[in-house]
């Protein structure tokens, strides 16, 4: 049975009207599985914003210590931490304004979600956003 928080209609409305990504746990460390899903969403056209304690530059892109700091609109926040911290990053995502939360694999908090998706936030959990990505560029006949 699908959860909730895996519908795909909800991974694809997210992954087509998000623009603007915050990605939460984002360092220049390469070795980190933020570090490529952000260089893939940059790839399809999103923007990202890295979000963690150092504020580092990324992919070309301003890093800021906390989402509080991000001085613009945000669409998506996209979570790199462990599932024990990620709840309190969801809370303060949809504190922001952001239109979305995207938990990524091996995380899951269901008080999480059901706080986010109260609020009217849409929220998706344990998916990849760049292998998500890569599904619906099969669907629609693209290659990246």
């Amino acid at each position: 049975m699908t959860q909730p928080w895996t519908d795909p209609q909800i991974v694809d409305e997210i992954l087509a009207e998000c623009e603007t990504w915050a990605v939460v746990g984002l360092s220049t460390n390469a070795e980190r599985a933020a570090f490529r899903v952000a260089q893939t969403l940059q790839k399809h056209g999103k923007r990202i914003v890295p979000v963690h304690p150092r504020a580092e530059t990324v992919h070309g892109e301003q890093g800021y210590a906390k989402l509080s700091d991000i001085p613009f609109p945000v669409d998506c926040v996209d979570v790199f931490v462990r599932s024990e911290l990620a709840g309190a990053v969801a809370d303060e995502a949809v504190a922001i304004g952001a239109k979305a939360v995207w938990f990524q694999l091996g995380i899951l908090d269901e008080d999480a979600y059901n706080r986010t998706t109260a609020t009217g936030t849409v929220m998706v959990m344990d998916r990849c956003a760049a292998v998500e990505l890569s599904r619906r560029d099969g669907k629609n006949g693209r290659s990246s």
